[in-house]
């Protein structure tokens, strides 16, 4: 049985391309293990391929021409890499730092786009930790308030609100947070 790649190795595929390991990971769903890696050439593409076909030997019947036993080999020297100890390190630190940089460009991008869409008054209701002052503050939207900032309200108290007619709506969080209130006032005499 083959090894399992390690992060930052470099294989070559069948058809001549090198690529490095980035890392091992696991299908949230079908707990399939997976290969994440990266070209180092043109783009520097990221794929996903299943283990044990990334360890899988070539199909020589589909590849009659292929030269290599397995579909990816481990790159064992820096000779056979084509590149020198200082270029791979080099290439390795500039993939690995492209890649990084644009995952974490696009959660920042999500998380500021997340908080961009949420208007300063459902931000103060998120924020305020008292029933009476969230009352105050969805009274102040009703007259503009949609029905995800109703979503997002209930879940901040843990309540959810059936979907329907807008005002309905309003008024069902509204009764929430007035019950809620109440057994706060009688919870804390």
């Amino acid at each position: 049985m083959r090894e399992d790649p390690k992060p930052f190795e470099i294989y070559k595929h069948f058809k001549g391309n090198k690529y490095q390991v980035l890392m091992l990971a696991t299908d949230s769903e079908t707990k399939e293990r997976v290969v994440v890696y990266q070209a180092l050439y043109g783009d520097y593409a990221v794929y996903v391929r299943p283990l044990a076909m990334f360890l899988s030997e070539t199909d020589h019947t589909k590849y009659p021409d292929a030269a290599q036993k397995y579909r990816f080999e481990k790159v064992e020297k820096k000779e056979d890499a084509g590149v020198t100890e200082t270029e791979e390190s080099a290439s390795t630190s500039v993939v690995s730092d492209k890649v990084l940089t644009e995952l974490a460009k696009e959660e920042m991008d999500e998380e500021n786009k997340a908080y961009a869409a949420l208007d300063p008054s459902v931000l103060a209701f998120l924020e305020s930790h008292s029933y009476e002052d969230r009352l105050n503050i969805l009274a102040s939207m009703h007259d503009r308030i949609t029905d995800d900032m109703i979503n997002t309200m209930a879940v901040a108290i843990d309540v959810e609100i059936e979907p329907g007619d807008l005002e309905q709506r309003y008024m069902e969080l509204k009764n929430c947070l007035l019950m809620k209130e109440k057994f706060e006032r009688v919870r804390l005499r």
